[in-house]
């Protein structure tokens, strides 16, 4: 269902995108290259096939789960949904918070990150790895609660449809928006490598989870974001870009010394990787 309501999607996502680098192509033509973009796509498919794999496997796990639910939420009605769409919102912003501070779940979020440029097709470079690192285990507390897996896989797939339209530098901030949602504003933050912005604004549709938990900061205008990560990782090769960080991040575990270096380098902060190149956003 996941990959359904996402391809749905696709054809204003291909034409935003068009539309964003007609935009740019006088005033700052920079913001795309074709290499960049192409690389991306190439990313989202990789992505999208191993992400529909990794349901069809789970997805009989979360039904397990869901037998053994606390409550007997009604399904279909609406304000199940809108629980649900918070709730899962409230997960995706720990899921993604850990994404930046565990290197083994950074191994695949790494990926999203290491591109110099933020545009639109920035949202479509995403790994394939995702299931390796255990994304889907962050969703799994909503079926224990009650509620029903196939609307789960949705409402994941509206989250993350939402955060394609937060990565562009052609909006500017959007007033009262800014004090609840995610915007373009906050996102550049997130995907700034400047000291003052590293680790901050996780947020997937509500900026509020960042807000409550300490981990917000606003754009400053005086602080121009520079995007990409820090240890850049040269070059459009998709392969490259997915495996290097997990290459890595095994070469220095293996280097470690005893059990306890080992668990650091694979399950500790990103920044504490022996090789001194590990890239963060």
């Amino acid at each position: 269902m996941q990959e359904w309501i996402l391809l749905a999607m696709a054809p204003v996502f291909l034409l935003l995108i068009g539309v964003e680098a007609w935009y740019w192509r006088k005033r700052r033509p920079e913001q795309y290259s074709l290499r960049d973009t192409l690389s991306n796509a190439a990313l989202a498919l990789m992505h999208q096939a191993s992400d529909a794999i990794a349901w069809l496997l789970v997805i009989g796990l979360y039904y397990a789960v869901y037998a053994h639910r606390l409550f007997e939420l009604p399904p279909a009605s609406w304000w199940t949904i809108a629980v649900l769409f918070v709730a899962q919102d409230f997960f995706y912003y720990w899921f993604h918070r850990s994404s930046h501070r565990v290197r083994w779940l950074w191994a695949s979020h790494v990926t999203h990150h290491s591109s110099e440029r933020l545009n639109l097709s920035t949202a479509f470079r995403q790994s394939l790895t995702y299931p390796i690192s255990g994304m889907w285990l962050f969703w799994l507390p909503l079926a224990w609660i009650g509620f029903e897996p196939r609307h789960i896989v949705a409402v994941v797939a509206i989250n993350l449809g939402f955060q394609f339209f937060v990565h562009t530098q052609a909006v500017g901030k959007l007033g009262w928006f800014e004090k609840v949602f995610n915007t373009p504003s906050h996102h550049r933050v997130h995907h700034a490598r400047n000291p003052q912005y590293i680790d901050r604004n996780y947020a997937g549709v509500l900026i509020v989870w960042d807000k409550l938990f300490g981990t917000y900061t606003e754009e400053d205008a005086d602080v121009p974001c520079e995007y990409g990560i820090v240890g850049q990782v040269r070059g459009h090769n998709p392969i490259r870009l997915t495996f290097h960080e997990w290459i890595a991040m095994f070469g220095d575990a293996w280097r470690a010394r005893g059990l306890r270096g080992v668990v650091g380098q694979l399950f500790g902060p990103p920044e504490r990787a022996l090789s001194h190149t590990q890239p963060r956003d």
